[in-house]
């Protein structure tokens, strides 16, 4: 299985206070060590390095995390990004503009996404979205 890991998780990893019974991040560190393979997309990395205050911080995140692959999305990624969130809310569930890119970057690829944000199970209750969930 190969994991597209969400901002939610990756901010775990990153605390100096890291809490320790969150099965996702148990996830992300056994998948660090050898186990799953990892992916991300630039928008998490946007998004975690905006969570920095400085440049030295953001440089060692981005030396962290220069081997993971970035999975790129392209003007069909964004139309159907925008369908799977109306689709979403047709189906009752509510899905930002940045979360449905991230979902359908998952669907189109075949990846599992790593997260703590129920919005996504919620997403996944209503397409094909695969949410990754402790065995």
């Amino acid at each position: 299985m190969t994991l597209l890991v969400d901002t939610s998780v990756w901010s775990l990893a990153f605390r100096r206070d890291r809490p320790p019974a969150v099965p996702q991040l148990a996830a992300l560190l056994r998948a660090l060590e050898g186990g799953d393979a990892l992916v991300a997309t630039g928008l998490i990395l946007q998004e975690l390095l905006q969570g920095f205050s400085g440049p030295r911080d953001s440089a060692l995140l981005i030396l962290r995390v220069a081997a993971i692959p970035l999975v790129m999305p392209d003007r069909r990624d964004h139309v159907e990004a925008a369908a799977l969130r109306n689709h979403c809310r047709r189906g009752g569930v509510q899905l930002g503009t940045v979360d449905a890119l991230i979902a359908q970057l998952c669907i189109r690829h075949d990846l599992t996404l790593l997260s703590t944000d129920l919005d996504f199970s919620h997403a996944a209750a209503v397409c094909e979205l695969k949410v990754w969930a402790p065995a």
